[in-house]
């Protein structure tokens, strides 16, 4: 018989992987998994050190979340949010609007990360349309940014190994490289800057200055253009507080999330935007001011009713308290590496984590290595180049995270020496 292995080397095409290397390797394949801990098809357990790729909030198999999802398919799975509404979506939405920074009034469903910043800029492109004002259809992006992989994403990303092939079909935008020169570029032809609050994610886990948020929200206050804020990957929680934007007391005009918004159980997005954006698309029939943009999923029942679901278990489990204290236990614990010789830098925001190898030439593959070294002991993660990244899940117990401390130290170490 054909193994699991063998199926999956003729079949699949993996995301963000060299096939070539992977159809050399012995592939981890996942079975199960309850709260941090994921079986692969032989039984070997590993914590689950990034989340599943950083959406997995509460851990998995969830009883909350998996009743709420079962509960629902005893109702519907699924119905089109195009000219129909429904329950669990409209429940969702409500809680949103009241948990999102003060001002964000409207909620617009998608399926992913990128199709929420996808939303977001054609979404201020025909504002400023409706607003008569057409000369405003520059973006402002930052250097090293990630938004995601459909195109208008790409556009607004700055990380030229994901993005440089793509160039010929993006948009261009304003680059912005170094901090001090971001004023200089908002004048009254942008339509928007996009960015990620507080921290870069893919980019390699860099935190901004304190207060740049605040500072750049004041900016396009004064100047006209509208904030982006993509909430993706620091949003529920990830920062030590809801939204990331909270702690500057930022309210952007329009802010993407996705990811820890189902809890990491099903693929849902959404795009919150002001009052102001969506009555500027009011309009007679005729005159087309509609926003011509969809998913066939949009507003999916399942996704809604698991996001509900994870909200919940926010209030019941208390979550925040629980994440001061491993916040705490992380960053003590990466301070620690900070000395070992092949650490350049350490980064910590809230249960955000990260580890910075090298300098080494990519071809080498060190984090690579640290990572393969790390699940060879147990724990799984996926490095950015030389960075290694830890974001557990907020059910991690202060046990295992030490054994992931500890392994990274150890891996470390075994690989570099």
């Amino acid at each position: 018989m054909t193994s699991l292995r063998d199926k999956d080397r003729r079949y699949l095409w993996h995301p963000f992987t060299q096939m070539r290397d992977w159809m050399a390797e012995e592939p981890v394949i996942i079975a199960s998994g309850d709260g941090a801990i994921l079986r692969d098809a032989a039984g070997q357990e590993y914590i689950d050190a990034n989340s599943s790729i950083w959406t997995n909030l509460h851990g998995h198999r969830h009883p909350k979340i998996t009743q709420a999802i079962t509960d629902q398919l005893d109702r519907i799975a699924h119905s089109s949010f195009l000219g129909l509404s429904n329950v669990p979506a409209i429940e969702l939405a409500e809680k949103l609007v009241q948990i999102a920074p003060h001002g964000l009034a409207r909620v617009f469903y998608s399926d992913d990360g990128s199709t929420a910043v996808e939303v977001a800029i054609k979404m201020a492109l025909q504002y400023w349309q409706h607003k008569q004002q057409p000369q405003r259809k520059k973006f402002v992006a930052f250097a090293d940014a990630y938004h995601g992989d459909t195109l208008g994403a790409v556009s607004v990303g700055g990380i030229d190994l994901f993005h440089a092939a793509y160039k010929p079909l993006t948009f261009a935008v304003v680059r912005v490289a170094e901090l001090a020169r971001w004023q200089d570029v908002l004048d009254d032809s942008v339509a928007a800057v996009v960015i990620e609050p507080l921290i870069q994610g893919a980019g390699g886990m860099k935190l901004w200055p304190r207060g740049l948020l605040k500072e750049l929200r004041e900016r396009c206050t004064r100047t006209g253009a509208l904030l982006v804020a993509d909430e993706v990957l620091t949003g529920f929680g990830r920062t030590g507080k809801m939204f990331a934007c909270e702690h500057e007391g930022v309210t952007p005009d329009l802010m993407a999330v996705a990811k820890g918004l189902t809890g990491g159980y099903l693929p849902l997005a959404a795009t919150l935007t002001t009052a102001e954006i969506f009555n500027a698309f009011l309009g007679e029939y005729a005159e087309f001011k509609t926003f011509f943009h969809g998913h066939s999923y949009t507003g999916n029942q399942l996704g809604c009713a698991a996001a509900l679901a994870n909200l919940q278990v926010f209030e019941e489990e208390r979550t925040f308290e629980k994440l001061s204290a491993l916040s705490s236990q992380l960053s003590a614990g990466l301070e620690r590496l900070r000395g070992l010789p092949a650490v350049r830098d350490v980064r910590y925001l809230g249960f955000i984590g990260a580890v910075e190898i090298g300098p080494y030439p990519i071809e080498q593959k060190m984090g690579i290595q640290v990572c393969s070294e790390m699940r060879r002991r147990g724990v799984l993660t996926r490095p950015l180049g030389n960075t290694i990244v830890l974001m557990p899940p907020y059910c991690i117990t202060e046990r295992q995270l030490d054994h992931v401390l500890s392994v990274l130290a150890e891996s470390i170490a075994a690989v570099i020496g």
